[in-house]
């Protein structure tokens, strides 16, 4: 559950960030969000992995997939960004920026459950 909370905290800080950037807000407020959502869904899917037979195979194959499910979500974003003309710089900035925090988090969170104290 602390794991959840510091993501989920995380990404409301990273929301507002990106709505205080100004001019750029659409681009970095798409960027926030993209990261900010993927990486508590992440996150959840994680947490539910304790009851699992082998719980930490189970988190390295969830973060795969939140992975991969990222770099489509960050594609189609780009896409969508530039094709509205708002800034992809502010995009690409928000969404990386909050995306290694929460890898850095579920990685931990993934550590954890090896010590049995996730």
């Amino acid at each position: 559950m602390k794991w959840t909370l510091a993501t989920a905290a995380l990404a409301l800080l990273f929301l507002g960030v990106a709505a205080a950037s100004g001019q750029h807000a659409k681009g970095a407020l798409v960027g926030a969000g993209i990261a900010g959502v993927t990486g508590l869904a992440s996150m959840l899917a994680i947490g539910k992995t304790a009851g699992a037979r082998k719980p930490m195979q189970v988190a390295l194959a969830i973060m795969t997939v939140g992975f991969l499910v990222r770099l489509v979500l960050v594609a189609l974003g780009t896409v969508l960004i530039a094709t509205r003309g708002e800034s992809v710089i502010a995009f690409v900035v928000a969404f990386f920026v909050p995306f290694f925090v929460f890898a850095a988090l579920e990685a931990a969170h993934v550590h954890s459950l090896r010590h049995g104290t996730g």
